[in-house]
């Protein structure tokens, strides 16, 4: 029986093997090119025939189809899964720049007050792509504001949560018919501005997500109804044809929510930055012992500081309502504390299982979801 020679060189046997891993990268990346030469011709034919880039029928039953198929042939089917939704995220970006059926052909020229921020830049950029005529007025701009808004489709206000309400009150009148926007984070009090300064059609918009994203495919945009509905069906359908994800809500359920989702997270985590800076330990050292969930979330906490402090200082401070829900909050951590400092371990117990039986079925679900995050986390390092 021959064995291998243990001083033997293994250089040129990898090296052999490592230049056919090599040629077979090169292979993927020429299936990739192809795929998306495929990708643009669909969305091509979307484009004509006024079809959202985003179809999540058709996305569920393709990850099905292949997780299916490569577990008959011996492939992790979650490797397979990752490969395609990172395949997907592409296309999606890829198919946005070939523009968009026009919802409103007939319409005037749209508006951007604030087109200059982020946000405006964002959706002045996907309404070109769809064929608008898109103008800005700017904070140097108000000498020509009428001239601006003369004929306007639709005016669509950008700009800061603190500074939206006085910027509609300064708007000279609008066209009757003219939709008015706003995009802001909160919608009780422009709802009500925009239907005071406005008798034409009105609506309040929430982009659920930040304007670095590369494309609008999955994002939810919130949408509360104004006045005149039907006015405003081909906005939402053209924010459709872009991917997005539509959610119907009354501004004070959006406000009361966004409490939540926004204010009590963000303070939560302006809360965790700055008892990591009093604790001032090595980010380095934290992170080369953290396990992947920690990791993650010592990325969430550092992302927050990464970005505009007024923003945040906006959302966090936006309502009085928020202030409320944040004494609550810290009311339920001194009830956990309290826990804590009876060194009470059933109440702890008995805490926790009332919890998860509040998330149900949701706890298992996010548990399964949030091992890709954790990977994907782990494989940064």
């Amino acid at each position: 029986m021959e064995h291998s020679d243990p001083g033997a060189n293994p250089e040129a046997p990898l090296g052999a093997l490592r230049d056919q891993i090599d040629a077979v990268d090169q292979e993927v990346m020429s299936l990739l090119i192809r795929r998306l030469e495929l990708v643009g011709e669909v969305g091509k034919l979307k484009g004509e025939h006024g079809l959202p880039i985003y179809a999540p029928d058709r996305e569920r039953s393709m990850i099905a189809a292949r997780r299916a198929e490569a577990e008959r042939r011996g492939l992790s089917p979650d490797l397979i899964e990752d490969v395609l939704r990172r395949c997907m995220r592409e296309a999606y970006a890829h198919e946005k720049n070939l523009g968009f059926t026009r919802q409103a052909p007939d319409l005037g020229p749209i508006v951007i007050v604030g087109g200059a921020g982020q946000m405006g830049q964002l959706f002045g950029r996907m309404l070109r792509l769809s064929g608008y005529d898109v103008r800005q007025l700017d904070r140097d701009d108000w000498s020509r504001a009428e001239e601006l808004l003369d004929g306007a489709g639709m005016v669509l206000v950008s700009v800061p949560i603190s500074d939206t309400v006085e910027v509609l009150h300064q708007l000279p009148p609008l066209p009757h018919d003219c939709l008015l926007v706003d995009l802001t984070s909160t919608k009780v009090a422009p709802m009500a501005a925009m239907l005071e300064i406005h008798p034409g059609p009105v609506l309040g918009l929430h982009p659920m997500f930040g304007p670095d994203v590369d494309n609008l495919a999955k994002q939810v945009v919130a949408y509360v109804p104004g006045r005149i509905p039907d006015a405003s069906t081909w906005l939402l359908e053209q924010i459709r044809l872009w991917g997005a994800r539509l959610h119907e809500i009354s501004a004070e359920d959006h406000d009361h929510a966004m409490g939540l989702i926004q204010a009590q997270r963000h303070f939560a985590t302006f809360a965790d930055g700055l008892h990591l800076v009093r604790e001032d330990r090595s980010i380095d050292e934290l992170l080369s012992l953290s396990s992947p969930i920690y990791r993650l979330e010592l990325i969430m906490i550092g992302r927050l500081f990464g970005q505009d402090p007024e923003l945040y200082a906006d959302i966090i401070m936006a309502s009085p309502d928020n202030l409320a829900l944040i004494e609550r909050y810290h009311d339920r951590f001194a009830e956990a504390l309290e826990i804590l400092r009876a060194g009470d371990r059933e109440a702890f117990i008995a805490r926790f299982r009332e919890i998860g039986e509040w998330f149900g079925a949701h706890a298992d679900r996010f548990r399964a979801e949030s091992q890709s995050l954790l990977a994907h986390a782990d494989a940064q390092r």
